[in-house]
């Protein structure tokens, strides 16, 4: 199965957390298959195989939905 996706590139990066220390997280630029380009900021946490395909794919969906308005 294809994926409504495609990313495009994915810069890890890192700021000062609310609690203190510092926070590391990924921007990720994708492109939907209508042809909208969009970035997401995903936490370091939840950048897994597991865990990034259901946010890339539900924000794909989204934004190709709005455009089919």
């Amino acid at each position: 199965m294809e994926k409504p996706y495609t990313v495009l590139k994915v810069t890890p990066l890192s700021r000062v957390a609310d609690e203190g220390g510092i926070e590391k997280y990924y921007r990720i630029q994708y492109k939907t298959k209508g042809g909208v380009v969009d970035t997401t900021d995903v936490a370091e946490k939840d950048y897994t195989e597991e865990k990034l395909p259901p946010i890339l794919l539900k924000l794909a969906q989204k934004h190709d939905a709005i455009l089919k308005l």
